[in-house]
């Protein structure tokens, strides 16, 4: 895979080890003749550790033997966290000190939850850009409070603490941004 078409999100073999690639930035030439350089900064899917790679255009890094599959989360225990299949029934164990990130968001009703496959063992987790999540603590919300955009802690039934509007209160669904954690909006 060439330089210019790797993407965020895409899964590429460095070091020897799959990585997922999380930002890309290109550095155009400053004098003639000048190479443009992709910066890439991954995440090596087995250690996670993140990987800052260099490449020239016309240089390539080959794509990991990997696959996603739909799951759906069973339960948790409290070492690891059991998942299903949703097209094979095949059950995945991934431990809670490796999906520490991901844990703030996992309910047992999240839809769009992939397992990432690399040689028939589940290495990590793919969740959906965004995901609702029911708010079970936060201070009242007070009449007159929608006109200003100050914003109050929320603690959400994961245990996550987001910043919400003032006018929000506790029973209430919202939005939360997987990638920044951020609320965006009411479900």
């Amino acid at each position: 895979m060439l330089a210019k078409d790797i993407k965020p999100g895409a899964v590429v073999t460095y070091d020897a080890a799959p990585c997922l690639i999380e930002s890309v930035t290109v550095q155009s030439p400053s004098a003639r003749g000048g190479s443009t350089f992709y910066k890439f900064r991954g995440r090596n899917l087995l250690t996670r550790q993140k990987a800052d790679i260099t490449l020239r255009g016309g240089e390539s890094l080959d794509e990991a033997d990997f696959t996603r599959r739909p799951v759906k989360l069973m339960y948790c225990d409290t070492a690891t966290c059991h998942f299903l299949d949703q097209e094979d029934f095949n059950q995945y164990e991934l431990s809670k000190d490796d999906m520490a990130r991901e844990a703030e968001f996992l309910t047992e009703r999240l839809e769009g939850l992939q397992a990432m496959i690399y040689n028939e063992r589940c290495i990590g987790l793919q969740l959906p850009t965004s995901v609702e999540l029911v708010v079970t603590q936060c201070d009242p919300g007070v009449r007159g409070n929608s006109a200003t955009s100050r914003t109050k802690p929320a603690t959400l039934e994961t245990g996550l603490v987001v910043q919400v509007p003032e006018y929000l209160s506790a029973g209430e669904t919202v939005k939360v941004d997987t990638r920044t954690g951020e609320y965006l909006s009411r479900a």
